[in-house]
């Protein structure tokens, strides 16, 4: 590959948009096409300079791309990076890259077999005081870690029928947490425990729940604490600190008066990680077996947050 890796979008809704306004005049990479099914908007997106496609087979057809970046429905992920494997185009996923970890392991599978790189979208790995604190407790500055906290509190909830198909509170949300809490001590997650709060204000909401927090004791002993919820007034807020022996660091990822300038500048970030995985064969993204990591911690914690004996679960 030489200059910019040229890039399809598929998928144009509220966080394919967010990419499309992040990536922009981006030196490493730049958005040339996008899929997507709904007619009613390639009009605007064609305004954008964008090739248009209303299928990934028209699409594919075209081979003027890259690479792919999908940010279609969760349910969606695991057909539509099959689908670019098979025409050889590596993938960026948008997280959590389906809904259970099983299905995300064979995804990993399927793409190592056929021998395409995939990187799934974890943006916290690109937050500048995320990377120094991991870099940190990597070197031992901090000493023994005895806790990590994470928590994501979002300001408004998603629409009612995207948390119908999201997987849930720990699937949806939580699994940006508990990735971090795997990258930042290099430790696996090796117990989960889990409670949610009993109503959803939402009537319409089925499935979902409005918070939710867990407990994990990580391979090294450590413990990690992940606090989500639908309702911050005020706006997003997204938090991580760790405890040792020798110091203490908290980093305000995200804080109401940011906007998103966080959040853009770490995919930008990101997508630099995959056109280097691209171009050299290594990037500091999530593979998908960190993915299937997350994606496991969360089911257990999903499985266990309305037991009222709160038994911890084994990953």
């Amino acid at each position: 590959m030489s200059g910019r890796l040229r890039l399809a979008l598929v998928g144009a809704g509220r966080m394919g948009r967010t990419h499309l306004h992040a990536l922009r005049d981006h030196p490493g990479v730049v958005l040339t096409d996008v899929v997507e099914p709904v007619t009613a908007t390639h009009a605007d997106l064609a305004h954008h300079g964008l090739r248009v496609h209303a299928t990934l087979e028209d699409l594919f057809a075209s081979r003027r791309v890259d690479a792919v970046l999908v940010a279609t429905p969760t349910g969606t992920h695991g057909d539509v990076v099959r689908a670019a494997v098979d025409a050889g185009l590596p993938v960026l996923c948008e997280k959590p890259a389906g809904l259970t970890s099983s299905d995300v392991t064979h995804l990993g599978r399927y793409a190592h077999e056929r021998g395409v790189p995939v990187q799934v979208a974890y943006w916290r790995r690109f937050v500048p005081g995320l990377v120094e604190l991991r870099d940190r407790v990597e070197a031992g500055d901090l000493g023994e870690v005895h806790l990590v906290s994470c928590a994501q509190w979002d300001g408004a909830p998603p629409a009612a029928a995207f948390r119908a198909t999201s997987g849930g509170i720990f699937v949806d949300m939580g699994v940006h947490e508990l990735d971090q809490a795997r990258w930042l001590t290099g430790a696996e997650i090796a117990v989960v425990s889990a409670s949610a709060a009993a109503g959803v204000s939402d009537p319409d909401v089925h499935g979902d729940v409005d918070s939710a927090h867990a407990t994990l004791r990580l391979s090294t002993g450590a413990l990690a604490a992940v606090s989500l919820g639908r309702y911050n007034p005020g706006g997003d807020v997204v938090e991580a600190s760790v405890r040792g022996t020798r110091g203490v660091v908290h980093v305000p990822v995200v804080t109401p008066g940011d906007g998103d300038v966080p959040f853009h500048r770490a995919l930008r970030a990101q997508a630099q990680a995959f056109a280097d995985l691209v171009g050299t064969g290594t990037g500091a993204g999530a593979r998908v077996s960190d993915a299937a990591a997350a994606l496991a911690a969360a089911e257990a914690a999903s499985a266990h947050a309305g037991l009222p004996s709160g038994e911890p679960a084994r990953v």
